[in-house]
């Protein structure tokens, strides 16, 4: 791949991934419950090679050009991060304070970091309007397919680095900070909650 090419969508996923959203609101949250911070963002981050999988195999595009598919995998994802949203609001947990038991809520930390990224509809949205613009067609010493794949795993690694970096910073800097940390939390589920109703109502609306 051109290395030109390469750099230029670096810096725009790094821009992208920078900008807070349901990600940062889920890493935030288990960061101040004194939960893996790792184990979430490996969720999120497998949540994103599933987009990577899809764009690869080029079945991103029928998901785009199915109304009734792409309108079922926005339902689905808004109504999880309403639920997980109103969770978090519902019970803000003080740093360090456990709402789960260890085993379960351990366990449980992949599936929900992988469910929140997966069936992000705006995560597969910038698969399709932000990806191609970063592919060389012709001429190219890799294919199309491969050159998806290149970038997909740059995307996920943009997305590690960030969240963990995130989930670090909120742990050290609100960890002797009980009312901040608190405020943070019931922030970050008013976040899950207010992007999950607008995905639900934007996508509604067009129907």
């Amino acid at each position: 791949m051109d290395s030109g090419l390469l750099f230029s969508f670096l810096a725009v996923d790094l821009l992208l991934v920078c900008v807070p959203g349901a990600d940062w609101a889920y890493v935030i949250a288990t960061a101040l419950r004194g939960r893996s911070v790792p184990r979430a963002v490996a969720g999120l981050v497998s949540g994103y090679a599933l987009h990577t999988a899809l764009a690869t195999a080029g079945l991103a595009v029928l998901v785009a050009g199915s109304p009734q598919l792409l309108t079922a995998v926005t339902v689905a994802g808004a109504g999880y991060l309403l639920w997980l949203g109103w969770g978090v609001l519902r019970r803000p947990a003080l740093p360090g304070a456990a709402d789960e038991t260890p085993a379960a809520g351990e366990g449980r930390l992949f599936l929900r970091g992988a469910t929140i990224s997966g069936l992000n509809p705006k995560g597969l949205l910038l698969y399709l309007s932000v990806l191609p613009q970063f592919l060389t067609l012709r001429g190219a010493h890799l294919p199309v397919p491969a050159q998806t794949a290149a970038l997909g795993l740059l995307h996920m690694a943009c997305c590690a680095a960030v969240y963990s970096t995130v989930g670090v910073l909120a742990r050290a800097l609100l960890a002797a900070r009980p009312a901040a940390a608190r405020a943070v939390t019931r922030t970050s589920g008013a976040a899950m909650l207010g992007i999950g109703a607008f995905l639900l109502v934007e996508r509604l609306a067009t129907l």
